[in-house]
């Protein structure tokens, strides 16, 4: 039964990934700003583990890029890989951290999901796609600067929403 509810949770999350980002489309470079895509593929790596995560994160920006055309293709595989990452990372971390607070475990996977992500990334966009355009300077000002907003929202709601989830025994809680 938990196989099943994974893999409902996970196509939600990837129909979140898809829809969230649209309602953003008509703020200019709200994408880069805002992450919408960032937040359903981070939250089914918390609450379904990391093989989820991981394909969650594979098949959203995919499966968007094909349905809305949004991420276009140059920007794909970066995102591909980007998100992939961050599924399976925050499930990782979060199955592997057991501290007493569940606060710190949710902090833990988010934020060291969110810094292997972008390095993955950037490793991608400068050795792969980009080779000898992409500079460090470029990774920080798109990852971080151009990013903040989203990085703050994430680290805001990501763990409300856990937590809530946990609290109603939407998901369960990792033993």
């Amino acid at each position: 039964m938990e196989k099943t509810r994974n893999l409902i949770y996970t196509a939600l999350c990837v129909a979140l990934g898809i829809v969230l980002p649209i309602t953003f489309h008509g703020i200019p470079n709200a994408g880069g700003i805002f992450l919408p895509m960032h937040i359903p593929v981070l939250l089914c790596g918390l609450v379904c583990g990391w093989q989820y995560g991981f394909v969650c994160g594979m098949m959203t920006p995919f499966l968007s890029s094909v349905m809305t055309g949004m991420p276009p293709s140059a920007i794909l595989p970066g995102m591909l890989c980007e998100l992939a990452v961050y599924g399976s990372v925050s499930g990782l971390i979060l199955k592997l951290l057991h501290t007493p607070s569940p606060y710190v475990d949710i902090y833990a996977a988010l934020i060291g999901a969110m810094l292997a992500g972008r390095i993955v990334a950037g490793i991608v966009k400068a050795l792969i796609f980009n080779v000898g355009r992409y500079s460090l300077q470029a990774w920080i000002t798109a990852s971080f600067v151009t990013a903040l907003p989203g990085i703050v929202i994430q680290i805001i709601v990501l763990p409300i929403i856990v937590i809530a989830l946990r609290r109603a025994r939407i998901v369960a809680t990792p033993q």
